[in-house]
């Protein structure tokens, strides 16, 4: 079976959904049902895909698009180089990464999507007007025109039932989680960084729900009360996004300069170094399809602290400190935070099943077959 996998997207340094595409590619590579995954992504895009992601299988085919990034050429590529592409490489199926728009009639093969979030509906201040009109309409007519939906989580299905409710009886529909799996990955102390030791970790794109202006007030409230060792450091890893300013202006404001380090495009190898020799991972969102830094940083018996919201629950069960968005959240944050840090030891995280590499390979392939 030869899946083709569309992964073209606008960041030019990785992202969530990028890890998504890559992980969809390398989990079905390793399974003898799938001969082939072509991964078409932008030129921008090829660097980070063949440095970050550990793309080895020879079954992995990464096919570079070369068109202009603006969000117009994009558009024209979905619903019309895709499908062309789609033929020319004679898929057996095409699942897209992210939803985006397509025009069903022209694939000729089934076509499926994975759906992270109902952002454009459940959180429109990610977006900003008018963009969140075009996100929603994008959104709805994926939906529309996909012969399956997978979504990666329970929560996310849940949403997707709320804002679509007639979409369960029209279409295929799964919960297939993100794996993680970090077995094959050689810790490596990301380079050229001014990284100093003990530091807390946040793993998270520069938007709205994920609450970043909040951690960094928890933080400055800690040094202050020095409730934590004055030579603790945050570091934040994350693409930039419509939040990135407000970030850099409140971090001025607290002269907390020299004290936060921002990062953005790290290997994977560097990625399980900052996990493992964090103090704690922080999540403080308010909204999330999966959150998949939560997963990570648990198969890697790192702490968790993260804010008390159905997703969390729902992936980190009781392996987590939770804390509520309610009130002096900043407060929360830093509470939950010296708590954990009182805690002696790490945790001894059992592996969860359902975020297993294997076990996703062969939940896709049979949502595959049902399409």
């Amino acid at each position: 079976m030869h899946i083709l996998i569309a992964a073209l997207h606008r960041p030019t340094k990785p992202t969530g959904v990028c890890r998504h595409a890559a992980n969809l590619a390398k989990c079905l590579a390793d399974t003898d049902k799938t001969s082939k995954v072509t991964l078409l992504i932008g030129s921008w895009q090829n660097e980070y895909f063949e440095t970050s992601f550990s793309l080895e299988s020879k079954k992995i085919s990464l096919v570079s698009v070369d068109i202009n990034n603006t969000a117009v050429n994009r558009n024209i590529w979905y619903l019309w180089g895709l499908p062309q592409l789609a033929k020319q490489h004679h898929a057996d199926l095409v699942h897209l990464s992210f939803p985006l728009p397509f025009i069903r009639q022209l694939f000729p093969c089934p076509v499926v999507a994975t759906i992270h979030d109902l952002y454009p509906y459940e959180y429109p201040e990610n977006f900003g007007y008018p963009n969140v009109i075009f996100n929603q309409f994008f959104l709805k007519q994926c939906i529309n025109n996909s012969d399956g939906l997978s979504c990666v989580s329970q929560y996310t299905l849940e949403k997707l039932k709320e804002y679509f409710p007639k979409v369960e009886k029209r279409k295929k529909t799964a919960v297939i989680y993100n794996y993680v799996d970090f077995s094959q990955i050689t810790a490596q102390i990301p380079k050229s960084t001014n990284i100093n030791l003990p530091f807390l970790l946040a793993v998270a794109q520069h938007r709205k729900n994920k609450n970043l202006d909040l951690l960094i007030k928890s933080y400055y409230l800690l040094l202050k009360n020095k409730q934590i060792n004055d030579s603790t450091q945050l570091i934040i890893v994350g693409s930039t996004g419509p939040e990135t300013e407000n970030i850099h202006n409140l971090i001025q404001a607290l002269s907390l300069q020299d004290r936060i380090l921002l990062m953005t495009s790290i290997k994977d190898e560097e990625l399980r170094w900052l996990y493992e020799n964090s103090q704690l991972l922080v999540v403080p969102s308010s909204t999330e399809g999966f959150c998949l830094p939560l997963a990570e940083a648990l198969s890697l018996a790192c702490k968790v602290v993260c804010s008390n919201i159905p997703i969390f629950r729902e992936i980190g069960n009781s392996n987590c400190n939770y804390f509520e968005l309610q009130g002096d959240i900043a407060q929360n944050i830093a509470t939950a935070i010296t708590e954990s840090l009182s805690e002696q030891g790490s945790y001894g995280i059992i592996p969860d099943k359902r975020f297993c590499k294997l076990t996703t390979a062969h939940q896709y392939l049979k949502f595959y077959d049902k399409i």
